[in-house]
């Protein structure tokens, strides 16, 4: 086995061992970061869904109920306008969800199904949490999931949803008596949820990781050229002219050849003047002997 192919083992041994490394790190590092792009849009999605909450409590519910303050309307309800406002988004992006879940909901659409009750449960367990990620398998891929508690803090929340005779007979009409009552001051009732899909922040992932290693592969290689062309002109190509003249005096043909070239001041350079010592050295010890 030849110095250039021991050598290209060995470095390709290297390479190999840091190829697999870098693999690993890299995915890690481009998972983690799509899964944080994730987040960030699943925490602007909520940002959107409560400025429509804040717009509707705080200006639309005002308006529309100035003559009759008794008067109820879905228009009125910040969950339903944030609900609804974002089944429009769906439209162009039917991979997001965002939903006001709880467990004991006035309108029986916004129950919490089995998974979102599990992040309400938490909140309830936990006062201290404020915010809860997950991720899911849905028909769609694989998606990432975002919740806040929803807390009940104002009194007036409780004119609408503390017992049916408290509340406006119109939503009694529509609703009935036996959802979205009971709640109590300080409870946390449910949860905003925010699903976000991964398939595509994943695939770019993934994409990004086949690039750097491929960028990798390709820095090898011309490192490997490189190094390899190198190899040749200073050390192989010098020790193989060596070996030749070596044999040559060995079969009696010292005369015959030339002096190997001493350029230089590096290693090489230095063994090829001792050779060349050792060489002139020998043919004048065969002259005396011939004499």
């Amino acid at each position: 086995m030849g110095i250039r192919l021991k050598f290209n083992l060995g470095l390709l041994a290297v390479f190999i061992a840091a190829f697999i490394g870098a693999a690993f790190f890299l995915d890690r590092q481009y998972q983690a970061s799509a899964r944080d792009n994730v987040i960030q849009n699943a925490r602007i999605m909520l940002s959107a869904a409560n400025a429509v909450r804040r717009y509707t409590s705080e200006q639309v519910a005002p308006a529309v109920t100035r003559g009759d303050p008794a008067w109820i309307s879905p228009i009125i309800i910040p969950s339903y306008a944030a609900q609804t406002n974002f089944r429009a988004v769906r439209a162009d992006h039917p991979d997001y969800t965002y939903k006001e879940a709880a467990l004991n909901p006035t309108n029986p659409a916004d129950r919490a199904q089995d998974w979102e009750a599990d992040f309400i449960n938490a909140f309830r367990n936990n006062a201290t949490l404020t915010v809860l990620t997950g991720e899911r398998d849905t028909p769609t891929g694989r998606a990432l999931t975002l919740a806040l508690p929803i807390t009940v803090r104002d009194e007036a929340c409780l004119v609408c949803h503390s017992t049916p005779d408290r509340a406006p007979p119109r939503m009694v009409e529509v609703y009935g008596a036996a959802n979205g009552f009971g709640w109590r001051l300080g409870e946390t009732i449910g949860a905003q949820v925010v699903s976000v899909p991964m398939a595509l922040p994943l695939a770019g992932a993934r994409a990004n990781l086949v690039s750097a290693l491929g960028m990798l592969l390709a820095v090898f290689l011309g490192i490997m050229l490189m190094v390899n062309l190198l190899l040749q002109a200073f050390v192989i190509g010098p020790v193989t002219r060596m070996s030749r003249t070596a044999t040559a005096v060995s079969l009696g043909q010292s005369t015959e050849t030339d002096d190997f070239p001493t350029t230089g001041r590096d290693e090489m350079s230095e063994l090829g003047r001792a050779f060349n010592r050792m060489r002139r050295s020998l043919d004048q010890a065969v002259k005396m002997l011939g004499a």
